[in-house]
């Protein structure tokens, strides 16, 4: 028995995996953390290291403090995880106050954890708070379509989100309260951090103009099924419009009765602020 062998971090390598076969991580691009629970801190601890020196991150969130998250480590890829994910992924444990992390195993050779870490680590705060704890894992990928879309759609959370809900029928039910949007903003700083975790106060996605998206989620499944659900959106959207000659007044598309009815028929509440 090893670290490897451990369900979580499997789960954590398959979504690496998945990702990287979607096409939505060249290079070290997209980064992945996952808030581990009780039990599995228990399971890890007899394959800790020796922890390394304690890192500032830039920003305070007192209410996850002292938990440990898996990540994915500064300019690997993807691609490598599940074939070495020692070297490639690792656990940080946070101080009691909240505000710095130390390495306490795996990212071998020095490596670090993906230099987006404050922005998950701000994340989780909000979205663990918001959901009771349910919320475990961060997500972020570099998904084309929604890359695409902050070309040629108004940077606003209801503008994308009409946009997204219109274009399956599943994605109203997936992800309900919309997506939020933070306009272009250099990455890995406390400054995106901010912006990203002030959005995640009420929705399960955001998007990152000419960036990728950032989703959130309970579990490994959940969380790249809204990612998933979110892209195929995104393409769908582009490849109509490119269909009807760039525009998307399209001749067909799901009403605003019929996004509010389907909510209701599925007992979830829509965010009304959406919808006419």
């Amino acid at each position: 028995m090893a670290m490897e062998d451990l369900a979580f971090i499997k789960g954590f390598c398959r979504l690496c995996d998945d990702g990287f076969k979607q096409g939505w991580h060249e290079r070290n691009g997209g980064n992945l953390t996952y808030r581990m629970t009780d039990e599995e801190v228990a399971e890890a601890k007899p394959f800790f290291e020796e922890p390394r020196e304690w890192v500032k991150m830039g920003v305070r969130g007192e209410n996850l403090a002292g938990q440990y998250f898996v990540s994915t480590g500064s300019g690997k890829y993807m691609r490598n995880v599940l074939e070495d994910p020692h070297a490639n992924i690792g656990i940080v444990e946070i101080n009691e106050t909240g505000d710095a992390f130390r390495i306490v195993w795996g990212l071998a050779n020095g490596a670090r954890p993906t230099s987006e870490f404050e922005s998950h680590y701000m994340n989780h705060c909000v979205a663990a708070a918001r959901t009771d704890g349910a919320d475990r894992v961060i997500y972020h990928a570099h998904t084309p379509g929604i890359i695409e879309m902050s070309f040629v759609v108004p940077l606003e959370d209801r503008a994308f989100t009409r946009i997204l809900w219109q274009m399956m029928t599943e994605c109203v039910v997936v992800f309900p309260a919309g997506v939020g949007v933070v306009p272009w903003m250099v990455p890995g700083g406390p400054a995106i951090a901010e912006a990203s975790s002030e959005l995640m106060k009420t929705y399960d996605t955001i998007v990152w103009a000419h960036h990728g998206l950032f989703a959130a989620g309970p579990d490994f499944d959940t969380t790249f099924g809204l990612a998933h659900t979110v892209e195929k959106a995104a393409e769908i959207y582009l490849a109509a419009r490119a269909a009807n000659g760039g525009s998307d007044d399209f001749l067909n598309k799901i009403s605003d009765k019929g996004l509010k009815d389907t909510c209701r028929d599925f007992n979830i509440k829509i965010n009304d602020a959406f919808v006419d």
